[in-house]
This record gives C-alpha cells, sequence and structure tokens, in this order.
C-alpha cells in the first residue's frame, strides 16, 4: 500500500478486515466509510458542545486532577510530549460514571456506547490478521481487553478561533496513549499524519469518514507490529484561519490491570504517559 495517500475503505468491503489492518501497518490510520456511527449525532454533539463551550458555563464542570474528567481550560490542555507550549485547545474529557451537563449527556452517552462497541469489532479485525508471532504476544485477545473498562475517554475538543499573527499550537506533533482512537470527521480541516520520511500527509476531512489510529499501547502490545504514527491539528490558512474547530475522538483504554507486554500493564503506561503530558 503507497503512502501517497490515505485510502477510504467500506466498512461493507468483502476484504474490509485485510484492507483495514494493512491501513493501520502502512499509515497508523485508517479511513473508513459506511460505519455505524451517526453523523447526525456528531453534528449535533458539535453545535450543542459549541454554544456550551462558549455559554461560559464550562467552568461548573472544572476537571477533576485525580479523576480526569470534566472541563480542561486553554491554561489546563495538555502539551505534546517533549513540547513546553500547552496545545491551542479547550476540551471536556466524559466518562459514563463521570460529570457531564445534564442536557447533553444523552448524546454523549448513546455515542460513546456505540463507539466502543464499534471499536471492539475492529480490535477482532486486527486480532484475526495479525501475525501468528505477533498474536502469541497478546496477553488475551485484544477485544477481550476493553472489556468492562472503565477507562476508555470521550473528550469533545474546541480549538478556538486564532487570529493571523497568533503563534499557537492547536495540537502538537504527538501519539496516542490508548488502544485505538475513533475519530469522526471533525468541523474543520487541520488533521495531519507523519509518513516514514518523516514529511506530512494532510488527511482529507471528509464528512462521512471515521478515523482509527493505533496509540502507544497496541503498539506496545504487538511488539511494534502495529505503529503509534505521529499526527497533529495543523492552523490552517486562508478563510478557515478565523473558524474554530470541533473534534470528538474517542480514546479507547483496555483495563488497568491487562498486561500489555513484560514491561508495563496498561495502568503503569497509562500513569508514566500523564505525567509526561503534563496533566497530573
Amino acid at each position: 500500500m503507497s503512502e501517497a495517500t490515505l485510502p477510504l475503505i467500506s466498512c461493507h468491503a468483502e476484504d474490509f478486515g485485510q484492507r483495514f489492518v494493512a491501513s493501520l501497518q502502512t499509515f497508523g490510520f485508517a479511513a473508513l466509510a459506511d460505519h455505524p456511527l451517526s453523523s447526525t449525532t456528531i453534528s449535533r454533539i458539535y453545535r450543542d458542545w459549541r454554544r456550551f463551550f462558549a455559554s461560559g458555563e464550562a467552568d461548573q464542570f472544572r476537571m477533576n486532577p485525580q479523576r480526569q474528567d470534566g472541563y480542561f481550560s486553554l491554561t489546563e490542555a495538555e502539551h505534546a510530549k517533549g513540547f513546553a507550549q500547552r496545545d491551542h485547545k479547550e476540551y471536556f474529557q466524559y466518562y459514563p460514571w463521570g460529570q457531564c451537563p445534564t442536557g447533553l449527556r444523552d448524546d454523549l452517552a448513546h455515542y460513546y456506547k456505540k463507539a466502543v462497541a464499534f471499536a471492539g469489532r475492529l480490535l477482532s479485525f486486527v486480532d484475526a490478521f495479525a501475525p501468528e508471532s505477533v498474536r502469541a504476544q497478546f496477553s488475551a485477545p485484544l477485544a477481550s481487553m476493553i472489556e468492562g473498562s472503565e477507562q476508555s475517554m470521550l473528550r469533545v475538543l474546541h480549538y478556538p478561533p486564532v487570529s493571523p499573527d497568533t503563534q499557537v499550537l492547536r495540537a502538537a506533533p504527538h501519539e496516542d496513549i490508548n488502544f485505538l482512537t475513533i475519530l469522526p470527521a471533525a468541523d474543520g480541516p487541520g488533521l495531519e499524519i507523519q509518513r516514514k520520511d518523516g514529511s506530512w500527509l494532510p488527511v482529507p476531512n471528509r464528512p462521512e469518514q471515521v478515523l482509527i489510529n493505533i496509540g502507544d499501547m497496541l503498539q506496545e502490545v504487538s511488539g511494534g507490529w502495529l505503529p503509534s504514527t505521529t499526527h497533529q491539528v495543523a492552523i490552517p490558512s486562508g478563510a478557515d484561519l478565523m473558524q474554530g474547530r470541533m473534534s470528538l475522538p474517542l480514546f479507547l483504554h483496555p483495563r488497568p490491570e491487562v498486561v500489555l507486554s513484560s514491561r508495563h500493564t496498561a495502568r503503569s503506561y497509562l500513569s508514566e504517559r500523564l505525567e509526561e503530558l503534563g496533566v497530573v
């Protein structure tokens, strides 16, 4: 598979599993069409949460440093590993057990449940099409590692508008910590994937697609067979510069006690990385 462009793969294709896993191996990402996540629900979440962030009510739900749920302001946002400057974004971290505005909970709860179920199906394809030598490293089937997990987190992300003379990073180059990230189309452009030669590949922001990317934990579990790929959210130029951007990643996590490798459980890996990101 060429690295020239990220292919769009239909979930209805007969060879979907093979093509999905091949894209993950080549790019660390896969772009999927005909998926089960409702674009209507996603659009409504973007609309309602854009209003919520603008209202100032988010301060009533400030994040809990121990639980990591709730609202992270611009001054509390994470910074990428190796960067001192915080990303220019605000966001709300939703867990089913955590805090959430009452009028906004139903859509998030419904979407969260659907996205976690979809992710479990995708992990089953990784299990099915991984070489035997890689599967032999798994402490359990991948999909079973997320069963009953309370660590998977849905993040409602808002990147505020940026003026032409502002020098900020929306999301500096980074890799995700978790197993898989489920990322429906944002309401604006900016996501870029780093190719193996170090150049950046802009990802088309197709309205009906969902992006899947590998996190560091899945790279750890697979002994590096699946790459956790560096990506960033760049600030667009031209007419899009003054527009804010909404995004809705689901960060899929295994249960804390799951053994990832001889070096780490999911708990030890997450603790180490959260310290590196400056959020604990």
